[in-house]
């Protein structure tokens, strides 16, 4: 697996659906699991440990007390990708300091609030594997580009130009 990600609970799933399909569509192979820092530490600490033997990035995706990236961080040097959930009662400010306010030497790129987080999130993951996957830049760069030209479609079919 090139990628693990982390849940904190299964209602975050509906969060990861997008970037999921990102990765499948890029050719990533991923593992989706549900371990709580809190609840389940010791399986947290046995699904880093395994991951680090042939993983490259982690993503954690956490609500309220939100300390899994956190945990994950502290288990191991592979590069940790932290996205907060929204909550009603803060807003998801809880989960997003946890995750961004992280003691100095342990590091956690903490990304956006919810799904638009998380697909981003998966983009960084693969940015920092194209580093050494040639082959996985050209697919970010084609991505990429149609994106713009999906933006540049956009503008010729609503395109409005009013002259008074």
């Amino acid at each position: 697996m090139q990628v693990l990600i982390l849940l904190g609970s299964h209602s975050d799933l509906p969060i990861t659906e997008s970037g999921v399909e990102k990765l499948k569509e890029l050719g990533i192979s991923f593992s989706l699991r549900i371990a709580s820092a809190h609840r389940t530490p010791d399986i947290v600490h046995d699904l880093v440990k395994d991951f680090e033997k042939e993983g490259q990035v982690i993503m954690c995706v956490a609500g309220k007390s939100a300390h899994l990236a956190g945990v994950v961080a502290a288990l191991t040097l592979k590069p940790v990708i932290a996205v907060p959930v929204f909550s009603q009662a803060t807003a998801g400010f809880d989960s997003l300091l946890s995750m961004s306010q992280m003691p100095k030497g342990i590091p956690v790129a903490t990304m956006g609030f919810g799904s638009s987080g998380f697909s981003n999130g998966v983009l960084l993951a693969c940015q920092i594997m194209a580093l050494s996957q040639e082959n996985l830049q050209k697919k970010l760069q084609a991505d990429r580009k149609s994106m713009a030209t999906a933006v540049v479609d956009a503008d010729q079919k609503h395109r409005i130009d009013f002259t008074a």
